[in-house]
């Protein structure tokens, strides 16, 4: 069933498919952050790096904090298709209430899937040897570095289709 949310004098339903993205895309990112947190403890993960340096004593809390913020960016991609993207929730002090501008929510996600889409999106060419990549002490690390990461890919296209489908949503209604 859609998902109606009032915008203005009308409602436009939140499709289907970008409700189930957004919600699923916390799921999704998942592995990469779980990928990560072996790094924290020194656990290299199979992964051959000769210029890879000592371990430091905040690569634990870098690496942690980096996964956290990786998922608590993807939960607020939830906003492109909940109530508290269309309205400030009324905690927010002088803008309680308010329609959020439309152009305030696509902006940064456009943004930020631009970002990722550049961050993550030579990986397929890294595996296909046309960039270099880290080297891994066998297959099977290789493999599963890739399965476990190759989530992070998906990240900025789904983000861009998340801010289409919501300006599509938001955009005023023909005369």
């Amino acid at each position: 069933m859609l998902k109606n949310i009032p915008v203005g004098d009308t409602e436009r339903p939140v499709p289907r498919w970008a409700l189930r993205l957004a919600k699923a895309l916390p799921f999704i990112l998942l592995p990469h952050c779980l990928w990560r947190l072996p790094f924290a403890f020194d656990f290299r993960m199979g992964t051959v790096d000769p210029a890879a340096g000592p371990y430091v004593w905040w690569a634990g809390p870098y690496v942690f904090g980096l996964s956290v913020v990786t998922e608590a960016l993807t939960v607020l991609t939830l906003g492109l298709v909940s109530g508290w993207g269309e309205v400030f929730p009324r905690w927010v002090p002088f803008l309680r209430g308010r329609r959020v501008p439309p152009l305030a929510a696509v902006v940064p996600a456009v943004l930020g899937g631009l970002v990722l889409v550049a961050l993550f999106g030579g990986m397929p060419l890294s595996w296909l040897g046309v960039l270099e990549e880290v080297g891994y002490s066998n297959g099977w690390w290789a493999v599963l570095g890739r399965v476990c990461t190759s989530t992070a890919v998906l990240w900025g296209p789904a983000t861009l289709a998340l801010a289409w489908a919501y300006h599509r949503r938001r955009r005023p209604a023909a005369a």
